[in-house]
């Protein structure tokens, strides 16, 4: 069972947009910082154990080089303090009255990978000091926009599918990363788009505009569970990788708790249904546990200045 804690103010709401929660867990610090997107700025709050704000930034897309903020991808220190790096995206054969975007953003090893409009997975090398960050590749996979992107470490495996993409057409590639990327496995969508995936222990979690969410192995791309998860389409998932909790949140204003595990007998992965709460009134945008065993969770809805906060009793 989760109880509602404390919640964390903000100085304007989330934008209406999937996914639209990031948490960053600093046990070093004994910190979690937040970040949500609202328009062409970011919000990043800090805050100690018990839910107590310690600070908060507002961060303004910067114009580069003549080209608008929304073209550009931006890289800051995690506390939001410096800006790092910024990319320009190419609009290439956009028509005049195609929106231009990145969408979809995760780290694997030194790289971090965003997505696009166009399809393309733009694959950045970060140094492991200074701030000499170049575009390596361009993975090209997708033949519609990219929505979400999820990694895990591969381990030292050689082989091992280690990060996935989905787009808006619900297909979801499969890649295996390193200095050249490549693709292992592709998995066919069914007429919806995929807003979001997850990826643990070499399955993919994968949530659907139907409302569905599909759990795939992510070497062959066989389907092992489906279940009807939510009434309306799904907005963000989340894992919890100690325990193997899945978190599933929808415009049907609940958020869901799964637990996945492996069959002894098959090696098959197996689910479930741990929790459900739901947030009445609430255009639900963005759903991320605050931990890696899953004890406590935060959403974020559209027109809501607040960020919730949950925390198992």
């Amino acid at each position: 069972m989760f109880r509602r804690e404390r919640s964390l103010p903000l100085r304007g709401s989330a934008a209406a947009l999937c996914n639209n929660l990031s948490v960053l867990q600093v046990p070093a610090r004994n910190l979690t910082h937040f970040g949500v997107v609202h328009g062409p700025s970011a919000q990043l709050l800090s805050a100690a154990p018990e839910g107590v704000p310690l600070a908060q930034r507002k961060l303004h897309a910067k114009e580069g080089a003549g080209v608008s903020p929304p073209l550009i991808t931006q890289m800051y220190e995690s506390d939001g303090s410096v800006m790092v790096y910024w990319h320009a995206l190419d609009s290439g054969d956009a028509s005049p009255v195609q929106a231009v975007f990145a969408r979809g953003i995760a780290s694997s090893g030194r790289f971090i990978c965003v997505g696009t409009w166009s399809g393309r997975v733009l694959v950045f090398d970060i140094p492991a000091k200074g701030p000499n960050i170049v575009l390596s590749e361009e993975l090209a996979g997708h033949q519609t926009s990219v929505t979400d992107i999820a990694t895990e470490p591969a381990q030292g495996q050689d082989c091992v599918a280690d990060m996935v993409t989905a787009d808006d057409s619900g297909l979801l590639c499969v890649w295996r990363s390193g200095p050249e990327f490549k693709l292992m496995t592709q998995i066919p969508g069914f007429g919806v788009p995929c807003p979001s995936v997850q990826l643990w222990h070499g399955t993919v979690a994968a949530g659907y505009g139907d409302g569905q969410v599909r759990l795939y192995e992510a070497s062959t791309g066989t389907l092992h569970v489906q279940i009807s998860a939510h009434a309306r389409a799904i907005c963000a998932l989340d894992l919890a990788p100690e325990v193997g909790k899945l978190l599933s949140a929808a415009e049907d204003t609940f958020v869901h708790i799964w637990k996945l595990s492996r069959s002894p007998e098959s090696g098959h992965t197996e689910v479930e249904h741990c929790h459900g709460e739901c947030v009445p009134d609430t255009q639900v945008c963005g759903a991320r546990f605050c931990d890696p065993s899953g004890s406590s969770f935060a959403v974020t809805g559209y027109d809501l200045a607040e960020i919730l906060r949950f925390s198992s009793v």
